[in-house]
């Protein structure tokens, strides 16, 4: 499949809203459903764009098949990174677009931006222990489990397992 990756332009920031947050709803992921709070963030593709990077994965026709957010070091959208590390979150691939490699061109995606930048040691992100195919490919590029570093969002959630990537 032809995928290509790059930033997210304005009019697409609704549709990529959309696909992350039917992703996290049709998956389970969010405690509270449609009344989670965090599906505000999950569809607020602006304010995402505006603050860190969001990469998006279209197919050779240009239709939006997923996207991530990416972020530098320092940067307020991080969860776990620390001193030199970059980080990545909200990767949500449209379900008729699953299988299809989009997922992994958006984390290769990240790791080629967190090597590109000096100084950047290490790329992490939290994921949850339901995602399995997710952890499929962070394990295929390299990424090791650092439950050290697990942590809880909001009480009754459940552990985020934390994962990592020496660069």
């Amino acid at each position: 499949m032809d995928i290509s990756i790059r930033l997210v332009r304005p009019e697409e920031h609704t549709a990529l809203g959309d696909i992350t947050a039917q992703a996290y709803l049709g998956d389970g992921l969010l405690l509270l459903g449609t009344e989670d709070p965090y599906l505000t963030k999950l569809r607020d593709v602006g304010r995402r764009a505006a603050e860190a990077e969001v990469l998006v994965a279209v197919d050779g026709d240009g239709a939006l098949l997923g996207g991530v957010t990416y972020t530098p070091p320092g940067n307020p959208w991080a969860d776990i990174a620390g001193e030199g590390e970059a980080e990545f979150r909200m990767l949500a691939v449209a379900g008729e677009a699953r299988g299809r490699g989009a997922g992994e061109a958006l984390v290769r995606a990240c790791v080629e931006r967190a090597r590109a930048t000096k100084g950047v040691t290490g790329l992490v992100l939290s994921t949850q222990d339901v995602m399995l195919g997710a952890h499929r490919i962070y394990r295929r590029l390299g990424f090791v489990r650092t439950p050290e570093r697990d942590w809880e969002p909001v009480p009754g959630f459940g552990l985020l397992l934390a994962y990592r990537l020496a660069l």
